[in-house]
């Protein structure tokens, strides 16, 4: 059934004045969004940080493969080349014995003059090291097995050992693992007992008017005329109670990533607001707009029977 532009205007005019004129059942309806999407959204904020810290672990995973003492130049540019031509290799850096004995003091601070003392280029204990990086974390077992098995293509074999991490990198990727899979259950249970407590309030509210539902079905209202007023009011609950929410939560976020980057002690760094606003925003008025409107059509459908 097409509807005229002027209809349009009509039934957009009346669902504002309805969101009016119900004062505080209005207020009941958009308080309750308020409240259920503000927990949502901090659950949605801090399962995007948690999952920001795992990609960062999973980032940092790489594999370090240190050369044997007789490695000239040319063989081990070699090395490096059929290393960095492996298809799940992202980057490859070499690191000479001296960087790495430098790299080791300036890590362990203090600690490095009395445990590296006596050390310098001339007795250095460190191998030259080739530091790989690879496209997918989960494969970097796979690419060390890889790495390792090019000694048997090598007289000289090259390579002393390899080394990744083994065990505590699959105990990193179970927990990140679990970490994603977890906030992303929690996240569709919260947004799921959304939905129903807030159409409960809206379907009160909606109950409350049934004689006003009834008068117009008895003049001869069209059940199709009767709903728009109410699918829009519905529309309307649900985008100020979102977008009430979104500021809440833009503020104690603004105000949370504040006080973390102003403490060097709590050693975290939250992702700015300004880098997801678009995500986080976007689901609670959409959510909000969906909840709103398929709580009043559900609610109104019952009293639609007269």
């Amino acid at each position: 059934m097409a509807m005229s532009f002027k209809t349009f205007l009509r039934h957009l005019r009346e669902g504002f004045k309805s969101v009016f004129r119900n004062g505080w059942m209005s207020i009941a309806s958009i308080t309750s969004i308020v409240v259920s999407l503000f927990v949502l959204g901090v659950f949605i904020l801090l399962v995007l940080n948690v999952n920001a810290v795992a990609d960062e672990a999973d980032s940092q995973v790489q594999i370090n493969v240190h050369l044997a003492l007789n490695v000239d130049q040319k063989l081990r540019e070699t090395l490096q080349t059929e290393i960095g031509n492996m298809p799940e290799v992202s980057k490859i850096t070499f690191i000479s014995k001296d960087q790495g004995l430098k790299d080791l003091r300036a890590d362990m601070g203090e600690d490095a003059a009395e445990l590296l003392e006596g050390f310098d280029e001339d007795n250095n204990p460190l191998p030259d090291t080739l530091k790989v990086e690879v496209v997918e974390p989960t494969t970097v077992a796979f690419v060390a097995e890889k790495i390792e098995a090019l000694n048997k293509t090598h007289t000289d074999q090259p390579i002393y050992k390899v080394k990744y991490g083994k065990g505590s990198i699959e105990t990193l990727f179970k927990i990140t693992r679990a970490v994603r899979n977890i906030g992303f259950i929690f996240v569709a249970g919260l947004g799921l007992m959304s939905m129903f407590l807030i159409s409960n309030t809206i379907r009160v509210t909606i109950l409350a008017r049934r004689k006003e539902i009834g008068i117009m079905k008895l003049v001869g209202a069209t059940n199709y005329f009767i709903r728009w007023p109410f699918f829009i009011e519905g529309a309307l609950i649900g985008l100020i109670g979102s977008l009430i929410t979104s500021v809440v939560l833009y503020v104690g976020y603004s105000m949370l990533e504040s006080t973390v980057q102003g403490d060097p002690m709590l050693q975290l760094q939250l992702i700015p607001f300004d880098s997801i606003w678009v995500l986080v925003v976007g689901v609670l008025v959409g959510l909000g707009v969906l909840i709103g409107v398929w709580g009043s059509t559900v609610s109104i459908r019952r009293f639609l029977k007269v």
